[in-house]
């Protein structure tokens, strides 16, 4: 990939790492994981702030890290632009003043000019002058993201950029880096713990456990296939089991997955054998609660019945655990519904599990 960043990193210390990363220009990549994941750590190594012990960095075709090569471009040479969490601006100079700061690649008399083209780009407008212990989180945020800018980087790497702020400085924050994006024809990478906020805003997303990338794709295929068991719960997939194929039928592209004394019918991929063990799950959104005066009698909506084990009543939903085959079932309806339904901690309740989101993986972690 001539155009964009691709990097792949690996050492055994001190931060185990065995990660795999690619971003074009214009998308921007999620990654996530639980703390101690590694994914600072892959901030710093693409900024050039630590040096793996192997692999390889390379942007726009030039290379700026090869260990077999003994390439190492320092940071000043890689025209990275870091926005840090907690800010790292300097206290003593005007928000002007610390994007000019990165703006000595321009000639002096230019710089003035240039600082206020980019806090006018993030609104902060009229700022110019404040000091940082003048400004709000949100604000003091916008000049480190403006000072990033200031490189014209070849990417930009954001290091969970909004988890200082309040939560409705950090969805503003996001509408407006989700907006920016259009201005701004580099890779993005941000390290975020929010995969609500990864969703939001990523084309891409990778999923790293102990300095490993355990998968990489869209939003919305690591969130509903995932790779592995693991990955699911990394991406607080409730629903995770095990199960066995009791059999399939060519005809219908189904296969009967049996689950404790249940079988149930999932769409067949091709990829396991009758009588293979497997680890399936589904996503809650797509458990469908039964009306009590009209329940489904969809042949392929896999309606099972349980007792539910636990209700709790969070403002407008519900959250609610269904015990079904020895297991756990998880979802969540509207407060309406579950009054409706006159749902109730000890209650049976019967729901569809619908059949073409079930999602079959590899068994074990």
């Amino acid at each position: 990939m001539a155009e964009g960043i691709e990097a792949h990193l690996a050492q055994p210390a001190p931060i185990p790492l065995e990660a795999a990363l690619a971003c074009r220009p214009g998308e921007l990549l999620a990654l996530v994981g639980p703390s101690g994941a590694g994914k600072t750590t892959i901030l710093r190594a693409l900024a050039g702030l630590i040096r793996p012990r192997e692999g390889r960095i390379a942007c726009n075709g030039e290379v700026w890290f090869d260990a077999a090569a003994g390439v190492f471009l320092p940071p000043q040479r890689r025209r990275a632009g870091f926005v840090f969490q907690d800010y790292a601006l300097f206290p003593h100079l005007s928000a002007a003043g610390n994007v000019a700061a990165a703006l000595r690649h321009l000639p002096a008399g230019a710089r003035a000019a240039r600082a206020r083209e980019l806090l006018a780009l993030v609104h902060l407008e009229g700022l110019e002058t404040r000091r940082p212990d003048a400004l709000s989180g949100g604000q003091r945020q916008r000049v480190a993201l403006a000072r990033a800018l200031a490189r014209d980087p070849a990417v930009l790497l954001l290091d969970e950029p909004f988890a200082a702020v309040d939560q409705v400085t950090r969805r503003k924050l996001q509408r407006e880096l989700a907006l920016l994006r259009r201005a701004i024809a580099a890779p993005t990478i941000l390290v975020t713990h929010d995969l609500a906020e990864a969703a939001a805003l990523a084309d891409r997303m990778s999923v790293l456990h102990h300095g490993k990338t355990l998968q990489h794709g869209t939003p919305d295929e690591v969130a509903n296939r995932p790779a592995t068991p693991l990955v699911a719960r990394l991406m607080d997939q409730p629903n995770v089991f095990a199960g066995e194929i009791a059999g399939r039928d060519p005809a219908t592209g189904q296969l009967a997955l049996r689950w404790g004394d249940l079988v149930l019918e999932a769409r067949d991929d091709g990829r396991f054998a009758a009588g293979a063990r497997v680890a399936w799950m589904i996503p809650a959104a797509a458990i469908v609660l039964h009306r009590r005066e009209r329940p489904s009698r969809g042949e392929r909506e896999n309606p099972v019945t349980g007792t539910i084990a636990e209700l709790l009543f969070l403002g407008d939903t519900a959250a609610l655990t269904l015990s079904v085959a020895g297991a756990e079932l998880a979802l969540t309806v509207s407060a309406h519904t579950a009054r409706r339904n006159a749902l109730a901690h000890g209650a049976d309740a019967t729901v569809s599990l619908l059949a073409d989101a079930i999602h079959l993986m590899p068994p074990g972690e």
